[in-house]
């Protein structure tokens, strides 16, 4: 079942190769969608894809990369809505 996951990454995310991890990471379990900075040093991430897939790049913004640290991941889940068709920052 296609679903979306909206993740918002709390903690020292910029500057550290988060956006690049994410996107890797995604493209790896084969999800389309988007990952972007904030201008509050908070990462976004909107990936749609099998529900199982989105749940293991859940596990891996929990984490990071080597030089992240991660304080929090705010997660909404919905439907998928069809509007990527990659996985681009």
């Amino acid at each position: 079942m296609q679903k979306r996951l909206h993740a918002v990454v709390q903690g020292r995310v910029q500057g550290v190769g988060f956006r690049y991890f994410v996107m890797e990471t995604a493209r790896e379990f084969q999800l389309v969608g988007i990952v972007r900075n904030l201008r509050n040093g908070d990462v976004e991430v909107i990936a749609e894809g099998e529900e199982g897939a989105l749940e293991a790049l859940l596990v891996a913004l929990k984490n990071g990369p080597r030089m992240a640290r991660v304080d929090n991941v705010h997660t909404a889940w919905s439907p998928s809505t069809g509007e990527f068709t990659s996985f681009h920052s």
